[in-house]
């Protein structure tokens, strides 16, 4: 059961807007869920001097439904290579979670052959779990392929990363939590994503992880993360900036690490809820050694090319100097 954690007093200073990010240099961050599709290379930038050193980026709907499964097909080849080598020329490690969405789910004939080509892709290299899957509108049809992807999950030896719904999210979380129990997973094996004040204490309660993604003026700021992470502490927690297509923000893991700093709580705890429970939880998948991003920024040669193509555009040489200025 999850209870109230103290923790200890470290040094804090008044917090005056915009928060600094000078208090966090050196410390290490993981992004475990976060759509680099839809970011520039300035974000993968901007991430990596901000101390990210490794993320993951789960398959997720792209803002308008898919039309065909060679779309499918493309999105997760592209997950696992052109997004994976774009990451690794800003020294940041990149892994993914491949699954049909839930609000795809809801094209049953097209669903139908996603988890056909799902195999394909789910035992290939730097995949670390099934997702991000669940429920949006909680249908029949988002429940029938959310059970069939809980069976790869267990098959592959896979964690599962759940999108809780936006619309009754305590009563589709819970779902979600039962249904995965009844399928037999263990709750250590389940990242559930999305949550606020009123899911955390039953997700914590139950075993699960409870991942929070922090978005600019909704879902969860990083203030009430702050609250949050008072009252429950770091067991099982972790933090994400979703940086989707919508309004987010790719730098919410490193802010919300230096609020917490500010607002008093520990290093360690801020290491565990900001780094160190995503490695816990996802390397459960076999994918994941620390090792892989300790030393990722040492060697990035941005001359390099995937499938004929480099980062590089009109002449430009590779970046030399990773000293830049953090604008917060």
């Amino acid at each position: 059961m999850c209870c109230t954690h103290s923790f200890e007093e470290v040094k804090s200073e008044p917090l005056s807007p915009p928060v600094s990010l000078d208090g966090i240099k050196g410390m290490k961050f993981f992004d475990p869920h976060v759509h680099m599709t839809s970011r520039t290379t300035d974000d993968y930038q901007a991430m990596a001097d901000a101390g990210v050193v490794a993320l993951i980026e789960p398959a997720f709907w792209l803002g308008q439904p898919r039309t065909g499964i060679d779309t499918f097909r493309d999105y997760y080849s592209s997950l696992i290579g052109w997004e994976r080598f774009r990451s690794s020329q800003f020294g940041i490690k990149h892994y993914c979670t491949i699954g049909l969405n839930s609000r795809e789910a809801n094209n049953e004939a097209l669903a139908e052959q996603v988890m056909e080509i799902l195999p394909l892709f789910i035992y290939k290299e730097g995949v670390v779990g099934i997702g991000e899957i669940g429920f949006d509108d909680q249908t029949p049809a988002e429940e029938k392929y959310y059970r069939a992807q809980l069976e790869l999950a267990k098959e592959a030896g896979l964690p599962v990363q759940i999108h809780t719904p936006h619309r009754d999210k305590k009563g589709g979380t819970t779902r979600s939590m039962d249904i995965a129990i009844e399928h037999g997973l263990d709750p250590r094996m389940v990242i559930v994503d999305h949550n606020n004040e009123e899911t955390v204490k039953e997700v914590l309660d139950r075993g699960f992880w409870a991942a929070f993604t922090i978005y600019p003026f909704t879902k969860m700021g990083n203030e009430r993360m702050v609250d949050i992470a008072k009252q429950y502490g770091p067991e099982r927690i972790m933090v994400n900036s979703a940086a989707d297509w919508g309004i987010s923000d790719p730098l919410a893991v490193p802010k919300t690490a230096a609020l917490m700093k500010i607002r008093g709580i520990s290093d360690a705890d801020i290491e565990l809820i900001t780094y160190r429970n995503a490695i816990t939880a996802f390397a459960q998948s076999g994918q994941i050694d620390e090792k892989d991003f300790a030393t990722a920024g040492s060697a990035i040669d941005q001359s390099q090319k995937f499938e004929g193509n480099t980062i590089l555009r009109g002449g430009q040489q590779p970046r030399i100097d990773k000293s830049s200025i953090i604008i917060s």
